[in-house]
């Protein structure tokens, strides 16, 4: 298997030649911030792409196609014009919060985001506790997004981000509870670990129907933690203008756009790890041919290439239902997601327990 951990020591070693040690640390971490800001930007402006294209797909359409060669450039048009555009304040909103709460939202997404094991050696974060450390560095984001509905000073702004917090709370017992049910079978919270116990089957296939059911509970929570449709009452269009972000302009509007592209691609690359392997090529037992073929394929482009079938299934169902009411959203998680997870979980363990995995 490719190990890039190899070209990440020689890197280190190269510096601390070269200058004293604390120096060189200061350095690499200067290094590790500007490729996680740059992948993080240029995986928004894939997904926001490929949101269109795929939305145009389901709709019978062709999406953007002007500008640029089959619509490339458009994306980055937007930007360019999101980035020109006036900031404009008003006279009643608290504006320490107001200006506050993008930034808690990316941060949010960032911290998260830079946990993910994207390949060997590919691993910012990497720690015995790291899928407690997503959890928790994932759920603040929704402080940033009620402090946009409350300090915004209005009334549709409010109740999205009444929605918001109420909906992405609720849901994210159904997504701990779905990893947890995977901790239980891999025995671990570190992500490598969790990776590297994937190494003959993924757990997906390894925990029987509880791993499965797990799977489909995470995506359909993870959906609903992301506001996305059919999950979106927070946003609204047809009832709050635009929900909780409703007076933002500029970029105050694009740190909450680029967020919710960059927390579906967190979800669906957790989905991937905990789940599908992470950058774990596919291995079936007894077929060592066929396995020794699957590992000349890079861990980067199977973590990548499972994230992003992830993506696509959570795209078909945003584009496939209807909107929920918001007491339908909140009676699926509190009546039928957790009391399901939480007997599921009980199953794995029993499972795990009685050695009834493979």
């Amino acid at each position: 298997m490719y190990d890039f951990s190899i070209i990440t020591t020689a890197i280190d070693q190269f510096l601390r030649s070269l200058m004293p040690s604390a120096l060189a640390t200061f350095l690499e971490c200067v290094l590790i911030a500007v490729c996680v800001l740059v992948a993080y930007v240029l995986l928004a402006i894939v997904m926001i792409f490929m949101e269109r294209k795929v939305c145009a797909a389901f709709q019978c359409r062709l999406g953007p196609m002007r500008v640029g060669f089959w619509g490339l450039l458009q994306v980055f048009a937007d930007v360019f014009k999101m980035i020109i555009k006036e900031i404009i304040d008003f006279k009643r909103t608290d504006n320490l919060l107001y200006n506050l709460a993008p930034f808690l939202v990316v941060l949010s997404s960032v911290l998260t985001f830079s946990c993910l094991p994207f390949a060997n050696g590919i691993e910012v974060l990497d720690f015995n506790v790291g899928l407690f450390f997503i959890m928790a560095t994932s759920s603040f984001g929704v402080l940033g997004i009620m402090l946009a509905g409350w300090s915004s000073n209005n009334k549709f702004s409010m109740i999205g981000a009444m929605r918001s917090g109420a909906q992405m709370v609720s849901y994210e017992l159904s997504i701990g509870l779905s990893m947890l049910t995977l901790v239980a079978l891999s025995g671990t919270l570190q992500l490598s670990e969790i990776v590297a116990r994937q190494a003959d089957m993924w757990f997906i296939f390894k925990g029987h129907l509880p791993a499965l059911t797990a799977f489909i509970i995470y995506l359909i929570a993870g959906n609903a933690e992301t506001n996305r449709g059919p999950f979106d009452l927070p946003e609204a269009e047809s009832e709050l203008t635009a929900g909780y972000h409703t007076e933002y302009s500029g970029m105050g509007f694009g740190f909450f756009y680029v967020a919710e592209f960059m927390n579906l691609f967190i979800v669906s690359g957790i989905a991937a790890t905990i789940f599908l392997g992470g950058w774990m090529p596919l291995h079936i037992p007894g077929l060592e041919a066929f396995n020794a073929t699957m590992d000349y394929i890079p861990g980067v482009v199977w973590f990548f290439g499972k994230t992003f079938f992830v993506i696509w299934l959570l795209m078909w169902v945003k584009w496939t239902f209807p909107r929920l009411r918001i007491d339908q959203v909140i009676t699926l998680e509190w009546k039928y997601l957790m009391p399901i997870g939480l007997v599921n979980l009980l199953i794995m363990t029993l499972c795990v327990v009685m050695g009834w995995t493979f």
